[in-house]
């Protein structure tokens, strides 16, 4: 599922990313990669706030709903 469907203060392992490998390669730089842990922070009118290795992430909804969990 997409880490939009995650509630705010629970965490999932990334099973994936879609998108071509621009996207994919951005999210990586980011810290998104397979088996990383990532925590809902908080979400504002559908956009998320994300801790994954220690740094909070501020992610639009569509580029969210590309990492999924």
């Amino acid at each position: 599922m997409p880490i939009t469907m995650v509630k705010v203060g629970e965490s999932g392992s990334i099973k994936g990313i879609r998108g071509n490998d621009d996207i994919r390669r951005h999210l990586e730089h980011l810290g998104f990669v397979l088996g990383e842990s990532v925590t809902v922070v908080a979400e504002i009118a559908g956009n998320l706030i994300v801790k994954v290795k220690n740094a909070r992430i501020a992610l639009s909804k569509s580029m969210a709903n590309r990492i999924v969990v």
